[in-house]
């Protein structure tokens, strides 16, 4: 038995202190003094920062830690009273403690592991650049293809004007029939021989970079899913900071009583004296990790969404440009099958009325190719300029 001879105050400290109602004094409020006269039979086994991270209820952890912390304090104020303080009390008095503070550090850890935790954020962020490069490099091909619609455009509008000039000619009378368009038919020939330029690699890598965009948008998605999930979680452990104020003060008070059961009464009043100081500032400080983890995931949040938007209408514009090469497809199918004839003059002038015909489609359709691979390369560009200043805006922390 480790004996401890109080004086007359610490036991006056002890009453006046610790008494139902008493009123506030150095060692805390009236709610302290609650606390340490609640009967020890309703001490919990249960894990209080599990129950509070679950339910999300501070007066929960609360009640239990004032129970904790009571049964504690009551151990020793009946040792005090007999002026003996065993070893079993101060092996309790430590236990609660280090229960206490290893609770309190892992819900702190849990915050400042978010905080750093951007290393799934910036991978989304760098695939996000690596697709939208490819998917410039593909509006570059897209380009290639379109001047050679062009040149086949240009090869039919020579032929058109070929067949006006042979079918209008002033020696075209004096010609034999069968030679009358020659000089069209080669022409058409031309157009012919350059074939389609929308090759079958063309349609791989439209089809290999829509499947790439789509499924980065599944990652965003998930993404932004988790990050909910986790602004919910801070929203809980702004509730914790209660917790950890409480926790906090348990601690001090039962410090204050061992200081002053085995030192002197002196040790205990300077030590209720600065209670006060590092309770506050603890609650400041939690409360501002708990902020700047919350403004750490708004912010992922705000990338992860101009990652979605940019990725969303890429893929509407590769949408758009996919029909548009369907149709324009087909119009040169059918231009090709149009030139495909014999020398007959009359199937020669049957062919060149639905050419005539078809040409109007044909370079309209080249038109709005052309406008969708311009504004696809340019939304790209734009919202690569966005995220690279959102990131900018929202750098890593460390």
């Amino acid at each position: 038995m480790f004996v401890v001879s109080p004086s007359n105050h610490f036991s006056h400290v002890l009453r006046h202190h610790w008494a139902p109602g008493a009123a506030p004094g150095p060692w805390g409020s009236s709610r302290v003094a609650w606390c340490v006269t609640r009967s020890s039979n309703q001490a919990s086994a249960v894990n209080p920062i599990n129950n509070v991270l679950s339910a999300a209820d501070p007066q929960t952890f609360d009640s239990t830690r004032q129970v904790r912390t009571n049964n504690v304090i009551n151990a020793l104020a009946t040792g005090v009273e007999v002026r003996a303080l065993s070893f079993d009390s101060l092996r309790g008095i430590t236990e609660c403690l280090l229960d206490m503070n290893q609770e309190v550090v892992k819900v702190i850890l849990d915050c400042k592991k978010d905080i750093r935790k951007n290393k799934d954020l910036f991978e989304l962020v760098e695939e996000y650049f690596k697709n939208s490069l490819t998917t410039l490099e593909f509006c570059t091909a897209l380009e290639k293809c379109l001047k050679s619609a062009r040149d086949s455009q240009l090869l039919i509008h020579v032929a058109l004007q070929q067949f006006e000039k042979d079918d209008h000619g002033v020696e075209g009378h004096f010609r034999k029939r069968k030679h009358r368009y020659t000089k069209t038919l080669e022409e058409l020939k031309s157009f012919k021989n350059a074939g389609d330029p929308f090759t079958e690699d063309f349609f791989v890598i439209l089809q290999s970079i829509y499947k790439q965009q789509m499924l980065m948008l599944e990652k965003l998605q998930s993404k932004k899913h988790k990050l909910d999930k986790k602004l919910k979680r801070i929203r809980s452990w702004r509730k914790v900071s209660s917790i950890i104020f409480t926790a906090t003060l348990a601690a001090v008070l039962i410090c204050s009583v061992v200081a002053a059961a085995v030192a002197a009464p002196p040790v205990a009043a300077a030590l209720a004296a600065a209670v006060s100081i590092p309770i506050g500032w603890m609650g400041k400080w939690i409360d501002s990790l708990l902020k700047k983890c919350k403004n750490d995931v708004k912010g992922q949040k705000e990338v992860i969404n101009c990652l979605s938007v940019g990725t969303c209408v890429t893929i509407k514009d590769l949408d758009n440009i996919r029909v548009s090469v369907d149709k324009l497809e087909t119009e040169i199918e059918s231009l090709l099958r149009s030139a495909d004839f014999g020398a007959d003059e009359g199937r020669v002038k049957l062919a060149v009325r639905e050419i005539k015909k078809k040409m109007v489609v044909f370079t309209k359709n080249i038109d709005e190719l052309e406008a969708q691979a311009d504004k696809c390369s340019r939304d790209i560009r734009r919202d690569r300029n966005v995220i690279l200043q959102r990131i900018i805006k929202h750098p890593n922390r460390q």
